[in-house]
C-alpha cells in the first residue's frame, strides 16, 4: 500500500492556493499544443488527410483518446509536468496515490471544465468574441466555486474521489 500523501511529498493534504492551481491549469494547456501537435501529425499521416476539416470527428475522438492517455497515466503516476512545475500532485481522499481507474474517472470528469459552454454555446448563432467571454467566463465559475468546497478543491476532484495537494515533485 502507498503511504500517505504528506509522507510521500513532504507536505500535507492541503490544496494548493486557486491562483497556483490556475497557474498550472495553464501551463498544462500550452503543454496540451505539443501534444496535440504530435497526436494530430501522426492521426493525418496514418489517415491520409489532406485538409483539416477532412475526417474531424474522427480527429477529435482520437484526441479524446490520447489526451485520456497522457492525463490517465502522469495522474496515475502523482503529476503532470505542469503539476512538477507548479508543486502539486494527485492523490484520493486520503492521500494515497490513485489508481489509473481512479485517474480515468478524473479525467472524464474533468471535461466539466469545458462541456457546459460548449453545449449551451452549440444551438446559438453568436459572435466568436461573445463564444469566448461565455466560455472564458464558466472556467471563471468553474474555478471560483471550488472555494465552496468544503477543502477548496474542484468539483470535478470531488466527484472523481481525488484532490489536490501541495507537493515538492516526486522522485523516480
Amino acid at each position: 500500500m502507498t503511504p500517505p500523501a504528506s509522507v510521500l511529498g513532504g507536505g500535507t493534504l492541503t490544496a494548493p492556493s486557486l491562483r497556483r492551481r490556475m497557474a498550472c491549469w495553464l501551463y498544462e494547456g500550452m503543454l496540451m499544443f505539443g501534444v496535440v501537435f504530435i497526436a494530430g501529425y501522426l492521426f493525418s499521416t496514418l489517415s491520409q488527410t489532406r485538409n483539416a476539416m477532412d475526417n474531424r470527428g474522427a480527429q477529435q475522438a482520437f484526441l479524446f483518446v490520447v489526451f485520456g492517455i497522457y492525463f490517465t497515466w502522469f495522474w496515475s503516476k502523482g503529476q503532470t509536468l505542469a503539476m512538477k512545475t507548479w508543486h502539486m500532485r494527485v492523490v484520493d481522499k486520503n492521500g494515497a496515490s490513485i489508481t489509473q481507474r481512479r485517474a480515468f474517472l478524473r479525467y472524464l470528469c474533468s471535461w466539466l471544465w469545458f462541456l457546459p459552454p460548449l453545449a449551451a454555446l452549440a444551438p446559438f448563432d453568436i459572435s466568436v468574441q461573445e463564444k469566448v467571454w461565455v466560455f472564458f467566463g464558466w472556467i471563471a465559475v468553474w474555478a471560483v466555486l471550488s472555494r465552496f468546497h468544503p477543502q477548496r478543491q474542484f468539483w470535478h476532484d470531488a466527484l472523481a474521489g481525488t484532490r489536490l495537494i501541495a507537493s515538492q515533485p516526486l522522485s523516480r
